[in-house]
């Protein structure tokens, strides 16, 4: 049977921020209590009043799994060094027949360049490549009989090397995801591979989200 306490939890674990922001306190409980008035009228078929969900949000507590903070504080304080790679370009190009024999003619550049920056990732439908911006008229010219769904220049790519026991523990990216929010930072790619974790923005972002990342290591 819902409760009013069950349907302040329900809203509350879908909702990650607003549930952080009340462990803080730093969210009025009387103004919160009212604005969730209807949304738990709705979901237990009758009035509520806002003094019976202030109480339950006052009664609230996370359902931290034991342990898992310790774990998180320890991932995150373990976290290796932080990679800022400029001058990059992104390639969003429709999946294609041709499309893996003209990008094997990139790997054929690319194999010898150790400093250059290169991800490939291939979805259901497009593909992307990330490269060096050097390197955009060969790209066009390899992909010339492709057809280009996006192209964005001015980009720079934001590495974290992450402790292996990463991928143990549920919510990691979660506290990178929650800052650059915080912050206003639009995140154009995200790349991951198993012990490292990248994040793409435009270049007047860059600062702002070095820093952002720097004290979520912090």
């Amino acid at each position: 049977m819902k409760t009013i306490t069950s349907c302040v939890e329900d809203i509350l674990i879908t909702q990650p921020y607003l549930e952080e922001a009340l462990s803080r306190g730093i969210i009025n409980f009387s103004a919160l209590a009212d604005e969730l008035r209807e949304p738990i009228g709705d979901m237990l078929k009758k009035p509520v009043k806002s003094g019976a969900i202030m109480m339950a949000l006052r009664r609230y507590s996370s359902p931290m799994i034991p342990g898992h903070s310790l774990k998180m504080k320890k991932i995150i304080r373990n976290l290796g060094d932080i990679t800022v790679r400029s001058n990059l370009t992104d390639f969003t190009v429709k999946n294609s027949h041709s499309l893996i024999l003209n990008h094997a003619k990139i790997l054929e550049k690319v194999k010898g360049e150790s400093k250059l920056f290169y991800t490939f990732t291939r979805g259901i439908h497009e593909s992307n490549i990330i490269i060096s911006s050097s390197l955009k008229p060969f790209i066009v010219e390899c992909f010339k009989d492709e057809i280009f769904i996006a192209i964005q220049d001015n980009l720079s790519a934001i590495s974290i090397n992450l402790p292996e026991e990463n991928s143990k523990i549920a919510g990691l990216y979660y506290h990178f995801f929650k800052r650059l929010a915080w912050e206003g930072i639009v995140l154009y790619e995200v790349i991951s591979t198993t012990n490292e974790f990248t994040i793409l923005v435009e270049e007047d972002f860059v600062d702002k989200a070095f820093s952002a990342i720097k004290r979520v290591k912090e």
